[in-house]
């Protein structure tokens, strides 16, 4: 194994300055609302240069790339869109032309998430090259996560390629630790419903406004008496949007909506936690307010629609799993300080992966989650460029 370490080592050094015009340019691609195909074909072409034995589009419109046939299936999970710049000018820097200062890349994407794909895209091919997937089939796979978590690995396992892989590796960003689980989410919406009336006979309306004062106050109060759990922490709340329907500025709001974002920890369930809000509904407002789960139906770019509800599922792996064993042994095994397992404050594809569909699942990649969604998205391209040892010796240290 040292051997094969200091060759993928090596290989890897010779090797870095591709790695990095490879990130720099899939940077350069814009890839918001899930708009895939540019990057999915720069990345394709990547593959195809590197010999892998399949690659392809599935029929969501994600990119994917096979080596190998053997029957253990490992997928290599890396989100390749990214979420909207914002306001232009609070940018210091083109967002997709990106800078280097100190060994980090600034650029939209950068650390959520095309950081771990020049690395898993890369170290797959070495691994092949060095004989160590011998037994596997290993997949890239490039998908769109932002808008809605698990729905892209929900496709790959019931649509297209209709594969149930054995072991999972999210590339979102740990800062080059193992992490293995983070809390779920439910997305909840509550609507009231009012009567318009002119704003100079407001009594003669119901202002849908004002029936959700308190259910907004109510959930401001109610994280401290929400679910915790020692490994994934607090259950969290907020209100994340609201929308009102009125005739005009000058008229009563005869509907309005709030949206919301409830963090699940262990022992919380759907049930439980929209029950929570119903709670919160004043028993004269019980008629004219409901409380829904959010459900996903929009098509992809390529016109493909896979309905599912908005309900991700909380997971971990214990400590003592095998796959977890073999990250914290791989990381050791390429030079990195010896540092325990962790989990994401976010959420990931892991909740279809593993709190769905019960795959066995870790995180390992570049860049640190705080940066993600900001104007100061970034990753190091020295751990950038490391992270493909990981993921090239991973396979081999998993226990059969």
């Amino acid at each position: 194994m040292t051997d094969k370490i200091q060759e993928i080592q090596k290989r890897v050094e010779s090797s870095r300055e591709d790695i990095i015009k490879f990130m720099r340019e899939i940077c350069a691609i814009p890839s918001m609302e899930s708009q895939l195909k540019g990057v999915g074909d720069r990345i394709a072409a990547e593959m195809n240069k590197l010999s892998f034995d399949e690659v392809r589009f599935d029929k969501m419109g994600n990119i994917m790339g096979r080596i190998g046939s053997g029957k253990r299936v490992i997928v290599y999970d890396s989100h390749i869109d990214t979420v909207g710049v914002g306001d232009p000018t609070e940018w210091e820097w083109d967002p997709f032309v990106g800078k280097v200062e100190d060994g980090i890349l600034y650029a939209r994407g950068a650390c959520d998430e095309k950081g771990s794909t020049p690395g898993m895209v890369y170290g797959l091919a070495m691994a092949r090259d060095l004989g160590l997937l011998e037994g596997w089939t290993a997949y890239y796979f490039g998908n769109m996560e932002e808008w809605c978590d698990g729905i892209a690995p929900n496709t790959f396992v019931e649509v297209d390629p209709k594969v149930k892989p054995d072991f999972v590796v999210i590339g979102e960003p740990t800062k080059m630790n193992v992490y293995r689980g983070h809390k779920g989410r439910l997305e909840m919406k509550v609507t009231a419903k009012g009567k318009s009336a002119h704003a100079a006979s407001n009594h003669l309306g119901e202002n849908a406004i004002y029936k959700l004062l308190p259910v907004i106050a109510g959930i401001r109060d109610l994280e401290p008496k929400l679910g915790d759990h020692e490994f994934l922490g607090h259950g969290k709340i907020t209100v994340s949007d609201m929308k009102v329907q009125t005739p005009s500025i000058n008229a009563v709001p005869d509907e309005a909506v709030i949206f919301i974002d409830r963090r699940m920890t262990f022992g919380e369930t759907k049930e439980q936690v929209k029950k929570q809000v119903e709670d919160l509904i004043p028993a004269e407002f019980k008629n004219s307010v409901k409380v829904e789960e959010l459900f996903y139906d929009e098509p992809s770019y390529t016109g493909f629609v896979f309905p599912v509800d908005k309900y991700f599922p909380a997971w971990a792996l214990e400590e003592e799993h095998p796959l977890v064993q073999a990250g914290q042994l791989a990381r050791t095994t390429i030079g990195l300080k010896d540092a325990p397992s962790s989990k994401w404050n976010f959420s990931t594809n892991g909740i279809y992966w593993a709190g769905k569909a019960g795959i066995p699942s870790i995180g390992f990649g570049p860049g640190d989650e705080e940066t993600a969604h900001t104007v100061r998205d970034s990753v190091s391209l020295a751990d950038m460029v490391k992270a493909t040892e990981f993921y090239a010796i991973l396979p081999s240290l998993i226990a059969k």
